[in-house]
């Protein structure tokens, strides 16, 4: 009975956190729902002795006669969220991780890390959190909903243009023209604040003329010609290829500390797959893992000389 009454549990389980990028914050939107159908599927399961008929040996001892899939080990889903700009990276280390651990499935949800603090502070059932800047990660280790997070990998802010850069855009002080259409994240999203600490220590004056939830939105932006500019990880640049030219940051020691990024990982405190969530963490950690994000322009976590945190 235990095992189809948690197999009935984990199919429900798997269709509420059957997440994609963008799409979780309104699935946990129902978790009333989600709940009520868990409920009544555990009723369900738990129906009558045909369900899953068990009969006892010469000892007494019950046994179940259930189906092989029903007495095999039950499948296991971890669920990882992770900052917008790890979304590549994230989602090949993913695939290796349950090539290494069958039965396992890596459900990822990716957007920027403020967000998903706050999915996470009401109530997600998330295992994993890797954010894009130790500031959002600090608010879940003030709530006591993460212990000791650590650093796996940095970042640094390009300044990426359309494939033809119809604007010319040259330079980051280009940015300053009122006639120059730029897009950035905003303030409180990790991108966003690297981008304000950028201009400041650029002494430029930017009225950006949007403001975008996570990265990938400011790149999706600037790739289909909407924006003339925009302030985007060396990385999310390096993927979107041949649809944006880059655009260095000025050579000043300043402005490079202002745009690098740090980008902790902590198993969460309420995760319910506590160990598989710490395997995971490991995972990135290890050298396996550090190679996948090295492989897709990641820098390595040690502070650079002269920087500041981010």
């Amino acid at each position: 009975m235990v095992s189809t009454i948690s197999g009935c549990y984990y199919s429900v389980m798997n269709h509420t956190l059957s997440v994609s990028t963008g799409h979780f914050l309104r699935r946990f939107a129902r978790a009333p729902l989600a709940a009520l159908a868990l409920a009544l599927s555990l009723t369900a399961c738990a129906g009558g002795p045909t369900d899953n008929p068990a009969t006892t040996d010469g000892s007494g001892t019950e046994t179940s006669t259930g189906t092989p899939a029903e007495t095999s080990a039950e499948a296991r889903e971890l669920l990882v969220l992770a900052a917008a700009s790890l979304t590549e990276s994230f989602t090949d280390l993913g695939r290796a991780f349950e090539a290494a651990h069958p039965g396992v499935s890596v459900s990822l949800s990716f957007d920027g890390s403020s967000t998903l603090v706050t999915q996470i502070q009401g109530g997600a059932p998330a295992d994993v959190f890797a954010s894009a800047d130790q500031a959002n990660m600090d608010k879940l280790v003030a709530s006591g909903e993460a212990v000791a997070p650590i650093t796996f990998a940095a970042n640094s802010l390009v300044v990426a243009v359309p494939a033809a850069n119809p604007a010319g855009v040259g330079a980051l002080s280009d940015l300053a023209d009122p006639n120059i259409t730029t897009v950035v994240c905003a303030p409180e999203v990790p991108c966003g604040a690297a981008a304000q600490r950028v201009f400041a220590a650029a002494s430029l004056t930017v009225s950006p003329a949007s403001l975008e939830q996570n990265v990938k939105a400011v790149l999706t932006k600037v790739a289909l010609g909407e924006a003339d500019a925009g302030l985007v990880y060396a990385t999310d640049a390096a993927a979107a290829g041949a649809d944006v030219a880059v655009v260095a940051l000025p050579d000043d020691p300043a402005v490079a500390a202002a745009a690098r990024t740090t980008y902790p990982i902590v198993a969460l405190q309420a995760a319910p797959q506590a160990e598989l969530a710490q395997a995971f963490v490991d995972y990135i950690l290890g050298p396996e893992g550090q190679a996948v994000l090295a492989g897709y322009g990641f820098l390595n976590p040690a502070p650079a000389a002269g920087s500041s945190p981010a």
